[in-house]
């Protein structure tokens, strides 16, 4: 596809974009917002190291976006840095409207230097805490900020009406750029260098050398109640975290509300989001107390071990908020989990469940259409693959696979190829459905793991509202880990999961149909499976990828095809006239 004649001038681009939108998109409820993204180089020191880093406005993290459900967004974003960008808007449907999902590649050529592109879509039926992030590689370190999406006007909570939300974002800080080290990964075929910390809000923290003034402390006032909206922005770790002395509701996950429990620690795999409830104590404790969060490690190699913590501190009555703060005050810590503690990660997990109530039901897929069969863990690819050279033991670097199958991302976006149906060249649509390679999955791993690696842009093609199920289980290749599975453009239904291989004559009997959770990011237990289903009702070419960002630079990806309905209203809309060119 050429480029548009209209790509010279931001302003009639976007006007063009919107009323072409605006002629096939339903009806918006809400209002339209203006967001302007300025990416930009900035000068940030953390840990005593400054180093410039990709930022949108200069900030880190990313800039705030606050809408209600209904909103139409229109986000301008400008490429001022020499890298590529593409953004993605994490958890939004965007139905029929791939175009504005951000993949590099998949749904869109990333943005080049000195050129924009204008995210255009609007938020249907999703209300919550989500997120936006660079989806190309590595730049997600320093490019990622908070989506907050409230009610409709006049819809409540299913909850108490909190007194004030607080919106908290783990991220990692690595003195030397990300890029350089994802490119030194792939050249070396091995693992790659780790985080120099953990952050709260884009703060290290008073745990970590040289870092005590930049952390993030949170004034509360006793006897009420804050939500928390946490985000897992971190690249390639999962967290526990926990706020000493304090107990935590879990309201929410991934923008669907949640069946209220208790907890005094949670997990939060990477892009995932969780809500809580805080009450504070009813009175000044003479005291202060770290929020903290540490890893939940289930793979092989080096891992940041550390620990990131912000400070939770009472306002104490009758005294000013500039003489409230006391540094004399004891601190307690919370009590985390061991680092490979999967029975904690299993046992919370199990907790979560759907609302499922008359106002937000939990549309489980009773029947199934198609179901499939993935495998996912890793492989062995002979260094010299695609040309390139690197320096992996034996000549072989590490890969990441679904079903054997190591996802090479095309060279133009796959949407449009699907779009104007010239996929020839770009993709092709044969994804194995089911293992090609069966065996042990997790019992001990065959010893000719480069043998079942295979590489390709392959797609799975399915016909407009399918219903799916889809188990995944993990392998103990290379050694067993928990990967969180993204799915772009759906939620699904978690409706089992277990250790060990899965058994499909036994375990669909214990499949919860009922209130299973919903979310966009589906952890696959180490050394176990996870069963999940969904309607194929949004047509585009949508990724699947873990987000673990190490193991899906080595290919731990696939993607869908879905096909268009029959009425206009089940079809994908027509491109952007400011879509991006490769």
């Amino acid at each position: 596809m050429g480029a548009s004649l209209f790509q010279s001038s931001g302003f009639l681009a976007l006007l063009l974009s919107v009323v072409t939108l605006s002629l096939f998109a339903e009806p918006a409820l809400g209002i339209t917002k203006h967001y302007k993204f300025n990416i930009k180089l900035q000068k940030v020191t953390r840990l005593c190291h400054t180093r410039k880093i990709v930022s949108v406005n200069g900030k880190f993290p990313g800039p705030r976006i606050v809408v209600r459900e209904g909103d139409r967004l229109l986000i301008d974003v400008r490429n001022n840095v020499q890298n590529n960008i593409s953004l993605h808007w994490h958890g939004i449907r965007q139905f029929r409207n791939g175009w504005a999902d951000g993949v590099a590649y998949v749904t869109q050529c990333p943005i080049q230097k000195g050129q924009s592109y204008v995210y255009n879509f609007t938020i249907d039926g999703q209300r919550g805490t989500l997120w936006w992030h660079a989806h190309i590689s590595w730049l997600r370190a320093t490019v990622y900020g908070p989506i907050i999406i409230l009610p409709k006007r006049g819809v409540p909570y299913p909850f108490a009406k909190p007194y004030k939300e607080v919106t908290i974002i783990f991220g990692a800080w690595y003195n030397t750029d990300p890029e350089a080290i994802i490119r030194e990964t792939l050249q070396s075929g091995g693992g790659p260098n780790v985080s120099d910390a953990y952050t709260i809000n884009g703060l290290p923290g008073p745990l970590y050398n040289c870092s005590a003034k930049d952390t993030f402390k949170l004034k509360v006032k006793p006897g009420k109640t804050y939500l928390l909206r946490l985000i897992n922005a971190v690249l390639n770790e999962h967290l526990f975290f926990s706020i000493a002395n304090h107990t935590l509701t879990i309201v929410e996950v991934d923008a669907v509300y949640a069946k209220p429990f208790e907890t005094e620690t949670l997990l939060i795999e990477p892009g995932q989001t969780t809500n809580v409830l805080l009450e504070t104590k009813p009175y000044s404790p003479e005291a202060k107390f770290y929020m903290s969060a540490r890893p939940y490690q289930t793979g092989f190699g080096t891992f940041d071990n550390s620990t990131v913590a912000g400070i939770l501190e009472y306002e104490k009555l009758h005294v000013t908020s500039s003489h409230s703060s006391d540094p004399k005050l004891p601190i307690f810590e919370p009590v985390l989990p061991p680092i490979h503690d999967t029975n904690f990660a299993a046992n919370f997990t199990n907790k979560i469940h759907s609302l499922a109530s008359d106002r937000y039901p939990a549309n489980v897929p009773q029947k199934v259409d198609k179901r499939f069969f993935f495998t996912v863990g890793f492989g062995l690819s002979p260094c010299q693959y695609s040309n390139k050279t690197c320096k992996g033991t034996f000549g072989e670097k590490f890969t990441g696979v679904v079903n054997n199958v190591s996802f090479t991302l095309p060279k133009t976006a796959m949407l449009q190829a699907h779009y104007f149906g010239k996929s020839k060249g770009v993709y092709t649509t044969d994804f194995p459905t089911h293992p090609e390679f069966p065996f042990n999955y997790t019992g001990d791993p065959p010893v000719t793991n480069h043998m079942m690696v295979r590489h390709g842009t392959k797609t799975v093609v399915v016909p407009f509202n399918t219903s799916v199920e889809l188990i995944m289980q993990d392998t103990n290749t290379l050694g067993s880990e928990n990967h969180p599975l993204h799915l772009h453009g759906y939620d699904v239904f978690v409706v089992g999961q277990g250790f060990g291989n899965f058994d499909p004559k036994k375990d669909p009997a214990k499949f919860n149909l009922v209130d299973p959770v919903e979310r966009n990011t589906v952890g696959i237990p180490s050394g176990g499976w996870v069963a999940i289903r969904f309607v194929a009702d949004n047509p585009g070419a949508w990724l699947m990828h873990c987000h673990i960002e190490t193991h899906m630079s080595w290919g731990m990806m696939m993607a869908w095809i879905v096909l268009d309905g029959k009425h206009p209203h089940q079809k994908l809309l027509p491109p952007p006239s400011d879509l991006p060119t490769c």
